[in-house]
């Protein structure tokens, strides 16, 4: 099982705010900040992000906070070994 950290990234002189996420493994994705929407769910749209760059698909993502940020943890949507 796979786990994503996330974290804001505050704007720079050049670069505005972001979300970073990535995983232990060093799979990473770094996406602007979805002023659209708030808490957990900017986390979340930076989860899915990775989520998509890397095909990790029939996932459910489950998200708590941290600290520093935010993690997902993926729970399979799909039947394994057609249970």
């Amino acid at each position: 099982m796979k786990a994503i950290l996330t974290k804001h990234l505050p704007a720079t002189n050049t670069l505005g705010s972001r979300i970073k996420a990535w995983t232990v493994g060093g799979h990473q994705i770094t996406i602007s900040y979805p002023y659209e929407f708030e808490g957990e769910n900017t986390h979340r749209k930076a989860a899915e992000a990775l989520c998509a760059k890397m095909n990790w698909t029939d996932v459910e993502l489950i998200g708590g906070e941290l600290p520093n940020g935010y993690v997902f943890v993926m729970r399979c949507t799909r039947p394994i070994n057609g249970e």
